[in-house]
């Protein structure tokens, strides 16, 4: 069986990706090609996935809808070619007689639908969070939202009722009871972001070249203690505060993120001078450190030297700050809460039972209106700021509140999902497209 793995974004590429690794491991595992729709398709590369059809960056990274500008600065750059070749090699590849998968948003379910394909979808765009919880709709959630039943539209449903569509697998267990009603075939099956995060923390930072503050070095092995016992991590003033910092994954927005943070953390350590810190920068595979590490050594943060050219540490007193491209699961399952400008990274580290304090930026992603529907989407487990100076009064606020703590423990586990959703998708695809092989 051939499949085609159509998804648009970063995120979505990396969902894609989790499921292809566990296609690849089924005894009757498919010919797998990729098409990323948006960017230039990294993380198949990094897999040695195929890919297929024209690939660009626009100007917007694929947030077009966060404003109209981008949408305008992509039509400029040549958005509307690039839709329509893209559309003809999809229809073209469809001739072949494969299987499609569409992860993301409407656009790989649409190009997917219109191939003449059988197809699944795996919708990581949207989620009933955004309107309601388990006790009904929010307050901001409108009328019209109301009366038109879901967060998903009538549109999208239809697309996803279709014969060929096989199985839709929505983010969470409340969007796949809400698409059940419309009887589509929707799976709760978990949501792939949260696969191979859970991973015991290990000293892969070389923190002792850089002499350290001794108080840091038992931050790994901590790891998740104080998520595990479901209570606030002040209760050891002598541990370290281990705060993972997200600047999201598209440049030069994480650059202009990057400095709205370190706005952010100039405030807590100051406060929690007494306090050691141990700040965790994970910053994308795909970008380059020099621009976050310039921007520190202009605020007097001195460097260290480190033979590992995806890592990068720094110092300030007595705090450490370390930058780092590849020790992403363990830096997320040692930091007890998050400065964030991010959307996927955000979202796995609230899956972890963790808060994350997010703040706006000038977009094109990370804007007002982005964060304040994360905020809706993740519920008490994101705490939006609207200016960085406020970020130490929240983390004030957090630790004194074991309670809230442990809300935010039940509330993100709960959103986000078990481990595993991968798999058990993997599985299930192969399932409904092998029966109609």
């Amino acid at each position: 069986m051939q499949l085609l793995v159509l998804s648009n974004g970063h995120g979505e590429d990396a969902i894609a990706i989790r499921i292809i690794e566990q296609l690849q491991r089924h005894p009757r595992s498919p010919q797998i090609t990729a098409f990323p729709l948006v960017g230039t398709g990294y993380a198949y590369s990094q897999l040695n996935i195929p890919t297929i059809g024209q690939v660009k960056q626009m100007p917007s990274g694929g947030f077009i809808y966060m404003d109209g500008r981008q949408l305008w600065r992509d039509v400029r750059g040549g958005l509307l070619q690039l839709t329509l070749a893209q559309f003809n090699t999809v229809r073209r590849w469809a001739k072949t007689g494969g299987k499609i998968l569409a992860v993301g948003d409407i656009v790989p379910l649409l190009f997917a639908w219109s191939s003449g394909a059988e197809y699944a979808f795996v919708g990581t765009a949207k989620s009933e969070y955004y309107l309601r919880d388990e006790d009904g709709w929010l307050p901001q959630t409108s009328r019209l939202e109301r009366w038109l039943g879901a967060v998903y539209l009538p549109w999208e449903r239809w697309l996803m009722s279709r014969r060929r569509c096989k199985a839709v697998f929505p983010r969470d267990t409340l969007t796949t009871q809400i698409l059940q009603q419309w009887s589509i075939p929707a799976f709760d099956l978990g949501n792939p972001m949260m696969d191979g995060l859970e991973v015991e923390a290990r000293d892969r930072a070389p923190l002792h070249l850089c002499g350290i503050n001794s108080s840091h070095k038992g931050w790994v092995s901590r790891s998740t203690w104080s998520w595990q016992n479901s209570s606030s991590p002040a209760k050891s003033q002598k541990d370290s505060l281990v705060i993972l910092l997200l600047p999201g994954s598209r440049m030069p927005e994480a650059q202009r993120n990057w400095r709205t943070i370190l706005t952010a953390i100039a405030g807590v350590i100051a406060i929690f001078d007494r306090r050691p810190i141990l700040f965790l920068g994970a910053i994308a595979p795909a970008l380059s450190l020099e621009p976050f590490q310039k921007p520190l050594i202009e605020r007097g943060w001195n460097s260290c030297p480190i033979s590992d050219a995806k890592v990068a540490a720094f110092t300030l007193g007595s705090t450490t700050l370390i930058l780092s491209q590849t020790i992403y699961a363990e830096w997320l399952s040692a930091a007890d809460l998050a400065i964030a400008m991010a959307g996927t990274a955000t979202e796995q580290f609230v899956g972890l039972g963790k808060p994350a304090i997010i703040i706006p930026g000038e977009g094109p992603q990370f804007t007002y209106a982005f964060a304040e529907a994360q905020t809706r989407l993740l519920g008490c487990s994101a705490i939006l700021v609207e200016h960085p100076e406020r970020v130490v009064s929240e983390i004030q606020s957090l630790l004194d509140d074991a309670d809230r703590w442990q809300q935010i423990h039940q509330n993100g586990r709960r959103r986000m999902g078990s481990p595993g959703a991968a798999s058990r998708i993997a599985n299930c695809l192969m399932e409904k497209f092998m029966d109609n092989s």
